[in-house]
C-alpha cells in the first residue's frame, strides 16, 4: 500500500505561486507513473499532471499547461508541483497518485492517491 504525504497547500492571492509537495511510501518511485489531479467539492476530478515512465514525458491538464510543472527527486521519493500565475478556478484540494494513465496524450485517470492538500486563490 502506498502512503502520500502532501504539503504547501494555503491561501494566495491571484497571480501568485505555490509548490506543494509529496512524499510517496514506494521504493519503486522512479519507475512509478505519478501525477497530481484536484478536485472541488460537488464536481468531477480534474486531471493535472502525469509523468509517463513510458515515454518519459509529463503530461499536463489543458487547465494548466503553462503555468504549473511537475518535478521529482528519486533520492528522496517526492515529488513537486510548482504553480504560477495562480487564478481563483485554481482553488481546489490537489491530490497526488500514482499510476496514472495517458492515452493519446490525454491523461484518463490515477490509482492510489493521497488526502489532498487545499489550495484557495482568493484576494
Amino acid at each position: 500500500q502506498v502512503e502520500f504525504v502532501e504539503s504547501g497547500g494555503g491561501l494566495v492571492q491571484p497571480g501568485g505561486s505555490l509548490r506543494l509537495s509529496c512524499k510517496v511510501s514506494r521504493s519503486t518511485l522512479p519507475y512509478a507513473q505519478i501525477g497530481w489531479f484536484r478536485q472541488v467539492p460537488g464536481k468531477a476530478r480534474q486531471a493535472v499532471t502525469c509523468l509517463s515512465i513510458y515515454d518519459g514525458n509529463t503530461y499536463y491538464g489543458d487547465n494548466v499547461k503553462g503555468r504549473f510543472t511537475m518535478s521529482r527527486d528519486n533520492a528522496e521519493s517526492t515529488v513537486f508541483l510548482q504553480m504560477n500565475s495562480l487564478q481563483p478556478e485554481d482553488t481546489a484540494v490537489y491530490h497526488c497518485a500514482t499510476d496514472c494513465s495517458v492515452i493519446a496524450g490525454r491523461i484518463t485517470g490515477y490509482g492510489s492517491w493521497g488526502q489532498g492538500t487545499q489550495v484557495t486563490v482568493s484576494s
